[in-house]
């Protein structure tokens, strides 16, 4: 098959590939990594018979059945993995649109690995972590600033936690009002994050879903009708998973709060509206930020996040604790607030994550932030800009300038090549890019969802559109090229039909064995 000519400025790339098996798999008896001293005379005669402080039913009969292998094997085994990767520190990450993956300094990085916070224990006395607690606190002034909220929590640990945290809050403000029988139902939109719709429902709400009007934006007469005594709270990102920023919402809020409602705010991704506008005037009772995400720290793939949640103050004794207080010389952890929904995840968040989140901004300051701020969206609207030159490509719904990220479509280039918009994402592969396309339900047809940040600058994003210029121009020329992509990977092509099939999932090795036991002997599960 000739080759179209590639486009000089898309970078060649070819996936690493190792034929590397499970750890497990690379055990050898009598291996060791590191072999412990002895305990000495000295330490033995000090601390007396360890084992003798372990209640005898934790003790082990045996020791754990852990692979034994040497220190340059365990080492080749994580390096060799780490070059099939490709993350945030190898490629231009602008496409995983609406998890905001920006770059994260590495000075920040260093900090965090600093014994005093790599060594600290959840479980320390208040006296031995005040500084960390004097850190939580001024974080937590700095997001009140942010978002006019009076109080924060860092306890959830990621968005989903602090919208379900933020749905129970409504539960229980109603329930302590006497309306939580009464009070049934949430509001939210289509275009919002399924994470809204599911905790909410987690919690026994009926859901009524908003569609947006011909502009995109969420219909304020279908919210005039879905109103009524039963709406116990609206839930809203804005702008929403398209980058359509709704400047009606304070109205959207009001038509709640007369009906005596609670509005929450997701605000998971806020990379385009820092310094600019804020929860509080919009109306809102509670927000949260994604540490993870507006506040450079490391998505890390849901682990070691924080969904930051804030509330107003008759709101705040709901909160989950333990929540740092301060007399103005001690900081202290008030475990019970009165009233609280009680925890949502162990302890009071992940200390690194919060540390991080606040040196990136006393390092910016409020100047900084309002920069970065602009810069995302001024990145946005120039990829924004060449995106829609390119052929097959469109960006439906409102017209003209958008915030921090856009969900575009593909809808034309399948109609006219039948290449779509996975058929893309596989080709993008070849470039050593990433892209993603959007949360089900696909609403907008043949979806691309991308969001530069203030990170990137404009050769980078050249080098992006270059690439989907490339793959655009090959489904029209030649799109046997695009179809069986990716050709520079060391996986082809993936049988994607069980994603959507619960029966099929195997979450962990013990259902796996479970589920794919019955099919190599021939028994249908």
């Amino acid at each position: 098959m000739k080759r179209i000519p590639r486009n000089r400025n898309v970078r060649q790339f070819h996936q690493a590939k190792w034929d590397e098996p499970v750890i497990f798999e690379l055990h050898q008896p009598g291996e060791r990594g590191v072999i412990p001293p002895s305990v000495s005379e000295e330490v033995a005669a000090a601390v007396g018979d360890a084992e003798a402080c372990v209640p005898q039913g934790m003790l082990r009969s045996q020791p754990p059945a852990l692979p034994e292998i040497g220190q340059a094997r365990v080492l080749r085994h994580y390096l060799r993995l780490s070059q099939e990767t490709l993350g945030s520190d190898f490629n231009v990450e602008i496409g995983q649109g609406t998890c905001t993956m920006k770059y994260i300094p590495r000075v920040n990085e260093m900090l965090i690995r600093n014994p005093k916070i790599t060594e600290l224990h959840p479980l320390q006395d208040e006296s031995t972590v005040q500084g960390m607690l004097e850190v939580y606190h001024r974080l937590d002034l700095a997001m009140r600033e942010i978002s006019g909220m009076d109080r924060f929590t860092f306890q959830p640990g990621s968005g989903t936690q602090a919208l379900f945290a933020m749905a129970s809050i409504v539960r229980a403000y109603h329930e302590a009002n006497g309306e939580g029988d009464k009070r049934d139902e949430i509001i939210t939109t289509i275009f919002s994050h399924p994470s809204q719709a599911a905790t909410a429902a987690v919690k026994g709400y009926k859901i009524i879903t908003l569609y947006p009007d011909k502009d995109g934006f969420p219909d304020l007469e279908a919210l005039r009708g879905a109103i009524s005594e039963r709406t116990a709270g609206f839930v809203v990102a804005n702008p929403e998973d398209t980058g359509i920023f709704n400047p009606r919402i304070r109205e959207f809020t009001d038509l709640v709060h007369a009906a005596g409602g609670i509005c929450y705010y997701d605000q998971a991704n806020a990379n385009g509206l820092l310094g600019i506008t804020r929860a509080k005037e919009a109306g809102f009772d509670m927000c949260f930020f994604n540490l993870h995400k507006t506040f450079a720290a490391p998505h890390m793939c849901g682990g070691p996040a924080t969904g930051a949640l804030g509330v107003t103050e008759r709101l705040a004794p709901f909160l989950p604790g333990p929540l740092v207080e301060t007399d103005g010389t001690r900081y202290t952890l008030n475990r019970s607030p009165a009233q609280s929904i009680g925890k949502v995840r162990m302890f009071q968040g992940v200390a690194q994550t919060v540390l991080r989140a606040y040196a990136w901004i006393r390092a910016l300051g409020p100047e900084g932030l309002l920069d970065a701020a602009k810069v995302a969206v001024l990145n946005n609207n120039y990829l924004y800009s060449r995106i829609l030159k390119i052929p097959g490509a469109s960006a439906p719904y409102v017209k003209g300038g958008r915030l921090e990220q856009v969900r575009y479509s593909w809808e034309r280039l399948t109609k006219e090549t039948g290449i779509t918009t996975e058929d893309v994402q596989r080709r993008m592969c070849d470039f050593g890019l990433h892209y993603w396309t959007s949360h089900h339900p696909y609403i907008v047809p043949q979806p691309f969802t991308l969001e530069p940040t203030e990170s990137y600058s404009k050769e980078d994003l050249d080098e992006y559109v270059s690439a989907l210029e490339q793959i655009a121009k090959e489904a029209y020329e030649q799109p046997d090229i695009v179809r069986s992509a990716p050709h520079n990977s060391t996986v082809h092509r993936i049988d994607e039909s069980s994603f959507d099939d619960p029966a099929k999932w195997c979450i962990t090795w013990r259902a796996y064995l479970k589920k794919t036991a019955p099919l190599e002997a021939g028994i249908e599960s």
